[in-house]
């Protein structure tokens, strides 16, 4: 019994040096990918650029501001608490301005309050990339295409309680990136989508040092929505569903002048790029149906959409150091004066190996009686940044402001 007892105890003892040696391999082959650039590539990326000058004035932040025009981009649950009766944005952004002057993001968009707390809104987001030469393999011009991109979205929102309200979006996405040529000799089409967006935003108000505040906090699970396909192949990519939560807070610091500070969160809820294990020459290691094989990670080809809502928040090769890296942050502020004058700043930061995008933004803003007009600029601080040292601008309407000054022009008469 005594000699049973020693048995199992080297047994178990001998067992936990190899324990050990296999964790801190583990551990060293993910420490290794933490250093690795594996930046999350989707289709119709467009979808996540901020459209308007007021959020891209505070580093991208817009998911629990004041609502507006805009907001059935940023969190269509917003528009259950706007002010006004109805309004309308036009915006425009001009992209890569330094290499060519074709390139630009231009967004329409409006809502419309109802009864009952309710509202609705639609948006046009639409991309243009310029004109694009066709050559053969000699060089010779073959023809000549504009590649574009276009979302259309219908939004309702209502309230859920006194300070808490609801939204979904739903989303029509358009593609036209190659104009039908050929694609790796097989044939392309403009590739096509529908997704959803679910949203929820909740407001109280406070007292703070005898200063008049607004809490906010919002949510918006955007572009749920099916992959898409631009060759006859069957290969589907996924859109950037992406998951955003934020807060903002308020404060009236006297009859004319009040602030805000927030701050968004980010993260896409699409696969992270597997890492492939590598052959003596360093090329991939195929398997015996010539696919590559997987070294950390997960397959993004067996994996759907509904899965990829869930297992990308623990599908990255590297663990949860890597995961932690996947998360975007958007810090911003907003002075407002008298209402009518605002001026704005923020900062973007996204890690070195999911994208490098770092950067600050400063805006300002002017609002009459029926119009607002924002701007906003870009300052790179990490790498090269498509709207760097460009000026984007929204002008904004509101109908209110127009009935009023209306009314007061007959009572004048």
């Amino acid at each position: 019994m005594n000699f049973n007892k020693k048995i199992t105890s080297f047994l178990l003892l001998s067992c936990f040096p190899f324990a050990n040696n296999g964790f801190a391999q583990v551990s060293s082959f993910k420490d290794s990918l933490l250093g690795q650039v594996n930046t999350i590539t989707t289709a119709v990326p467009f979808l996540l650029i901020s459209p308007d000058a007021r959020a891209g004035g505070m580093g991208d932040h817009g998911v629990a501001t004041s609502p507006d025009a805009n907001s059935i981009h940023w969190n269509p649950a917003k528009l259950a608490f706007v002010e006004k009766d109805i309004g309308f944005s036009v915006s425009y952004t001009p992209w890569l301005r330094e290499l060519v002057n074709d390139i630009n993001l231009a967004y329409l968009s409006g809502y419309k309050k109802l009864k009952g707390d309710q509202a609705i809104a639609m948006s046009l987001l639409y991309f243009s990339l310029g004109n694009i030469d066709f050559t053969n393999e000699f060089g010779d011009k073959t023809g000549q295409f504009n590649p574009n991109e276009f979302a259309i979205d219908a939004a309702y929102s209502r309230k859920l309680g006194e300070d808490l309200s609801g939204g979904i979006a739903l989303r029509y996405i358009y593609s036209n990136l190659t104009g039908g040529a050929l694609v790796q000799n097989a044939a392309s089409h403009a590739g096509t989508s529908v997704a959803a967006d679910l949203s929820a935003y909740y407001r109280k108000e406070m007292d703070i040092s005898k200063k008049k505040a607004l809490l906010t906090a919002g949510l918006n699970i955007s572009n749920i929505g099916s992959k898409i396909s631009y060759t006859e192949t069957g290969v589907k990519d996924f859109i950037p569903a992406n998951f955003r939560l934020g807060t903002d807070l308020k404060i009236d610091l006297d009859q004319y002048n009040s602030i805000a500070f927030g701050v968004d969160i980010n993260k896409l809820l699409v696969p992270t790029p597997p890492v492939f294990m590598k052959n003596v020459r360093g090329g991939d290691s195929l398997d015996a149906t010539s696919h590559k094989i997987i070294q950390a990670g997960k397959d993004p080809a067996n994996i759907s959409v509904a899965q990829a809502l869930f297992s990308s928040w623990s599908d990255a090769p590297a663990g949860f150091q890597e995961e932690l890296k996947e998360f975007i942050y958007s810090i911003g502020t907003e002075y407002w004066y008298d209402k009518q004058f605002a001026i704005r700043a923020g900062y973007f930061h996204e890690a070195a190996t999911k994208g490098n995008r770092q950067f600050f933004t400063i805006g300002a803003g002017l609002k009459y009686n029926v119009f607002g007009l924002d701007f906003a600029y870009l300052i790179p601080t990490a790498q090269r940044n498509p709207l760097a040292n460009t000026l984007r601008f929204t002008l904004t309407f509101d109908f209110d402001g127009l009935k009023n000054e209306n009314k007061d022009d007959t009572k004048t008469e």
